[in-house]
């Protein structure tokens, strides 16, 4: 089992080192955030969103499970849970594919070439068969409301209203302190 691992350690790291921001969601490398911006000459240009990746026991040899955070318009992405179909992770995933094959080339060709035949949105799929010029429009209204570059902030949700809660914690332990000097 040392090899899935080591692979998994590998193509991390890889990810880590290229152009994506990754954000680790707990101590282990096997679930994380990685923020992918919209491809250039798309109606997704511009935008940004946040991919909850999570790399099962057996990557390579099994896909990885990625879904996107923040909301996104197309066919072939369940608009509530932000789960993707895309063959070459669901079906015909190969270990010669890396994690960065996934941030690099299949994401930018499903948001470049959404398959309106396969959907998962099926509203999203209608009106770009219907009316291209439409859905491209309604593509670009999402990413101005939910993908910009501080809608993937830092720090996933339950993470932030604890650090809130610890900020607050620590400044109230502040005023505390400070005020119990000043009384005597």
């Amino acid at each position: 089992m040392s090899s899935p691992s080591k692979r998994r350690e590998m193509d991390l790291m890889k990810l880590m080192m290229s152009d994506y921001k990754v954000e680790m969601i707990n101590d282990g490398m096997q679930e994380f955030y990685v923020h992918f911006h919209g491809p250039a000459e798309s109606p997704y240009h511009g935008g940004v969103w946040k991919l909850r990746v999570e790399l099962p026991d057996a990557y390579p040899y099994k896909s990885p499970s990625i879904g996107f955070v923040n909301k996104i318009y197309h066919p072939n992405v369940d608009e509530m849970s932000g789960s993707v179909c895309l063959d070459v992770i669901n079906q015909t995933w190969s270990p010669m594919f890396d994690l960065v094959n996934v941030f690099e080339v299949f994401l930018p060709q499903l948001l470049l070439y959404p398959n309106a035949s396969d959907p998962l949105n099926g509203e999203a799929a209608a009106l770009l068969m219907r009316d291209k010029t439409s859905y491209e429009q309604r593509v670009k209204e999402y990413c101005e409301k939910y993908a910009k570059a501080e809608d993937v902030g830092g720090v996933p949700e339950e993470k932030s209203s604890d650090e809130e809660l610890s900020e607050d914690e620590y400044d109230s332990g502040d005023d505390d302190m400070a005020a119990g000097p000043v009384d005597p």
